[in-house]
């Protein structure tokens, strides 16, 4: 291929992305106008795809890490044939269309991450590298090798600022993640001016110092970015890094190296200026010349080939070895051991004091038993999570095939990192650290509630139950933070057994993250819950109804506050008050419930209800209505033993007493 092809594929591209920019008027022309030509080359010189098969097992991922430049990726996307069409660029940013203003993983065929959010395509990256190694361990065979995709990703000055990229890639260096290719956008341009005013360390020394493969290129030119990559490619052991310099808004004659070329269109007159720098017919728009679109459209005809010749050695590999074949459809068809529900451990000691992080742990070692792709690890609080697989080993340059995944003191970067390994294959992947510090990882798991990935986080120390650490410690506000959240499901279980019966459902679940709260403290093994063992997938149940059928009183509660409604309906009924109370384990599930069984739980002809939980009040109010109460904690914890907390917050069975006799006195 000529270096004039190569030059005006590259210049369609910026064309392209400008066009849907200026139609739009909105997006971000500077990195698709200063990136084209490294994308261009890993797409057309080294990306391993097939534009008919976006899920094909075996394709090399490419992650745009710098997500804010997507005009770019759905150029790329169209040119080489992906089901996304010159009018899909024209709807680019508009209601319901497939081309949105950030990659979005599920919405556009070929994109792999959704990415905007800075640095988060870095650990995706990372988590995707880290998938490749585990398939390549449980899959490939001596002589046999069906795993061998590569990962490539483009990222900028703004991605290496953020503190996820460098917790990514210093655990990428650790590991020796070589199947790794990242080109770094270095165009010394950010929305606020030139990078030099806040930016200003030497980014190769940094990322030699993580145990990176470190090259230069010139961004702008092909020939040099291929070379890079391919040296790039030959470095098996390590991530490799390429700093590609380059110019943000390459070719627009007044905006190019300014910040005002980031992240608002050209103008009509700057665009066909752009053009007629770049040797485009400045009167097309979305053109596509023919000479380009026979090129590119080459990569469905190479695709094609590479995943038949994939498929032959899949053949051969399941020929060689007899087991393999049952492995394989087992994996992709999430087909564990038949039996895994039946199982999990049973607690029937009623009244034994177990900490739910306790009863998980037991849960864990049963799963991993069952489902050997279940993987997961903790950052740096294993031990007090209680999450190690047992007989797991250490994922490791020297254990691919190690199951528990240590994260090291790296929350943020161990969501992304789960994020990609979730969207790479049917892991059940899982990570861990205390609840408190959801904050830490809060911005991925909101990524992976958007993009409908199945993570499931084990956060322990779920409430002021944790005691002496104090407030620093104790999540008052979490719980609520996280149910704000469309599609993620928060599950916080009352004893040991519906924290196995919620395990079950976060791992049944495959269209969206969970979280599982434990707590830190031992909590009695409620007898109801062992009887009622099936309710716990409905969100919400009857865990004690009234004695006579018929509640004047309902108690609502969570976690470690279940046993205490429990002791308050003992007395309330010894004073008269039917009482009912109901168990919520996860809110989210109880809301998707049918209207009759929400009804039949919490009857609109109650208005007597309280609500108990050891945290924020926000929104408990839905449930118990303005006739309700809510007992929580609306303020931060204190340094005591639990106990204490607990009595001096007024999270006791006697302050619930208290409590319904004088909502029924406000109610007369």
């Amino acid at each position: 291929m000529s270096a004039v092809l190569d030059q005006l594929c590259v210049n369609t591209i910026r064309a392209l992305s400008i066009d849907m920019i200026q139609k739009a008027n909105s997006g971000h022309p500077g990195l698709p106008l200063g990136a084209a030509a490294m994308g261009f080359t890993i797409w057309d010189k080294h990306l391993r795809h097939n534009p008919a098969d976006p899920q094909w097992i075996n394709r090399d991922r490419f992650v745009l890490s710098a997500g804010h430049g997507c005009a770019l990726h759905y150029s790329l996307l169209n040119l080489t044939g992906y089901d996304v069409t010159i009018d899909d660029l024209k709807q680019f940013r508009q209601w319901e269309s497939i081309t949105p203003g950030h990659p979005e993983l599920f919405v556009t065929p070929g994109v792999e991450a959704t990415t905007g959010p800075l640095g988060q395509g870095v650990g995706n990256i990372v988590g995707i590298a880290i998938a490749r190694e585990q398939l390549a361990a449980m899959f490939n065979r001596e002589n046999h090798e069906v795993i061998d995709f590569r990962v490539f990703g483009i990222c900028s000055d703004g991605d290496l600022m953020e503190g996820v990229a460098s917790e990514t890639a210093s655990l990428a260096g650790h590991l020796g993640l070589g199947c790794i290719t990242l080109l770094y956008d270095d165009n010394h341009i950010s929305i606020d001016g030139r990078t030099d005013i806040t930016f200003s360390e030497d980014v190769n020394k940094r990322f030699e110092a993580y145990g990176w493969h470190v090259l230069d290129a010139d961004g702008l030119d092909v020939e040099s970015v291929d070379k890079a990559i391919l040296a790039g490619i030959a470095e098996t052991t390590r991530p490799t890094l390429i700093r590609c310099r380059t110019t943000i808004g390459y070719g627009s004659p007044n905006k190019a190296d300014t910040p005002g070329v980031h992240g608002s269109p050209l103008g009509e007159a700057e665009l066909k200026l752009t053009k007629q720098a770049l040797s485009v017919d400045p009167e097309k728009l979305f053109d596509v010349p023919s000479e380009v679109f026979k090129h590119m459209r080459l990569a469905k005809k190479r695709g094609a080939e590479l995943q038949k010749a994939w498929g032959e050695k899949l053949e051969l590999a399941d020929e060689a070895d007899e087991s393999f074949g049952d492995l394989w459809e087992r994996f992709w068809s999430l087909k564990p051991a038949a039996d895994w529900r039946s199982n999990l451990p049973v607690w029937k000691e009623a009244g034994k004091s177990i900490a739910t992080r306790k009863a998980s742990q037991e849960v864990i070692h049963s799963l991993t038993r069952d489902i050997p792709w279940m993987i997961g690890g903790s950052a740096d609080l294993a031990c007090s999570n209680l999450t190690e697989i047992k007989d797991g080993g250490n994922f490791s340059k020297e254990n691919r095939a190690g199951r528990n995944l240590r994260f090291g003191i790296r929350e943020h970067g161990m969501g992304a990192i789960l994020n990609g390994i979730a969207a790479t294959a049917p892991f059940i992947a899982f990570g861990s650290t205390f609840l408190t510090f959801l904050d830490y990882v809060k911005p991925s798991v909101r990524i992976a509630a958007l993009s409908g990935l199945p993570v499931i986080y084990v956060f322990t120390h779920d409430s002021i139950g944790l005691g002496e650490d104090g407030p620093t410690h104790q999540p008052i506000e979490q719980l609520w933070s996280m149910r704000a959240t469309p599609n993620l499901y928060v599950f916080r279980p009352a004893d040991a057994n519906e924290t196995a019966q919620c395990w079950q459902s976060a791992v049944e679940r495959r269209n969206g993250p969970s979280v599982l709260a434990l707590s830190r403290q031992g909590v009695p093994v409620i007898e109801q819950v062992i009887q009622l063992k099936s309710e716990v997938n409905r969100g919400a149940y009857i865990l004690e109804d009234a004695a006579n059928g018929k509640p004047d009183l309902i108690l609502l509660a969570t976690g470690s506050e279940v046993a205490i409604a429990l002791e308050a309906k003992t007395e309330l009924e010894g004073c008269g008050i039917a009482t009912r109370v109901v168990s919520m384990p996860c809110l989210e599930l109880f809301d998707e419930q049918p209207q009759d069984y929400r009804e039949a739980i919490l009857p609109k002809s109650v208005k007597h209800r309280i609500a108990v939980e050891a945290g924020a009040t926000t929104g408990w109010w839905k449930y118990v209505g303005l006739q309700g109460d809510v007992i929580g904690i609306d303020r931060f914890g204190a340094s005591a033993p639990d106990k204490v907390l607990f009595e001096n917050y007024g999270i006791t069975a006697g302050n619930i007493i208290e409590r319904a006799k004088q909502l029924f006195e406000k109610n007369k």
